[in-house]
C-alpha cells in the first residue's frame, strides 16, 4: 500500500513497554535518579492489549486484522533535573524508529489507537488534542464506543492536553490517523498525568482494575 494509502482491513493498537529510568517527578528529590517501576506508564497499556488479543483470539467474527505493537524506549526524554536540551525528541524513540521503519514495507493501516496509562486510580481520558488535529474522526469512534459502553463519565466529552507521545510518529512519517488514549487530570498538583506520573509510587497499589475495565471494553466495542 502506497504511503499515506489507507488498508482498511487492518488497525493498528499499541503501548510503549519501556519504563522510565528516572523517577524525575517525584515530590522527594532524593528519588529523581531511581526508576519508575511504571505499573501504570507502561504496564497498564500492554496490559489492556494482552486482553484484547485474548478475547481476540477466540472470536470468530472479526472481520479485519489488529496489529500490535509494543514500543520501546518512549519514555527516555531529558530527565528534568538534566540541563540537557529537550526539543521533544528524545522522547518516543522506539516509535520515531518503527515509523521510519516498518516491519513490512510501506506498512499502512485504516487507524491506530495508542494505549498510555490507562491503569491509574481515579483517571478519566479526555479527547488529546494531537489526536483531534490527527484523527477527529478516529476520536468520535471511540468515544461513541466508550458512550455505548456506559463509561461517559471516564471518557468526558470535552479537550485535554496535547501531549507529544508515539502516536505522534505514527501520524506524522506513516500517515496512519492514531489517537492517544491517555489521563487528563484537571486539578492534580502533581501533574496532568496524575499523581503518580514519574515517581517512584506508580506501582500496582495505585492501580485501579475500573478503570482497565473501561478502557479495555472500550476497545472491545
Amino acid at each position: 500500500t502506497p504511503k499515506g494509502v489507507e488498508d482498511v482491513s487492518r488497525i493498528l493498537v499499541c503501548a510503549h513497554w519501556d519504563s522510565r529510568p528516572w523517577a524525575d517527578n517525584d515530590a522527594d528529590s532524593t528519588n529523581w535518579r531511581k526508576p519508575v517501576v511504571a505499573a501504570n506508564d507502561g504496564a497498564s497499556g500492554v496490559a489492556v492489549m494482552l486482553e484484547l488479543a485474548r478475547l481476540v483470539s477466540q472470536s470468530d467474527s472479526v472481520g479485519i486484522g489488529i496489529d500490535f505493537i509494543c514500543f520501546d524506549a518512549e519514555d527516555w526524554g531529558v530527565p528534568q533535573w538534566s540541563d540537557a536540551d529537550d526539543s521533544g525528541d528524545s522522547w518516543a524513540l522506539g516509535a520515531q524508529h518503527w515509523a521510519s521503519n516498518p516491519h513490512i514495507k510501506n506498512y499502512c493501516a485504516r487507524y491506530g489507537v495508542l494505549l498510555d496509562m490507562v491503569g491509574g486510580s481515579g483517571s478519566k481520558f479526555f479527547r488529546e488534542g494531537m489526536s483531534l488535529h490527527y484523527a477527529p474522526e478516529i476520536v468520535e469512534k471511540v468515544w461513541n464506543a466508550a458512550r455505548v459502553v456506559g463509561y461517559s463519565s471516564v471518557f468526558p466529552n470535552s479537550q485535554g492536553g496535547m501531549v507529544t507521545d508515539d502516536h505522534i510518529p505514527v501520524n506524522e512519517k506513516l500517515g496512519i490517523p492514531t489517537i492517544d488514549i491517555i489521563p487528563y487530570y484537571e486539578s492534580c498538583p502533581q501533574s496532568s498525568f496524575g499523581p503518580t506520573w514519574h515517581t517512584i509510587n506508580d506501582t500496582m497499589e495505585n492501580i485501579d482494575r475500573n478503570t482497565l475495565k473501561a478502557v479495555g471494553q472500550t476497545m472491545i466495542q
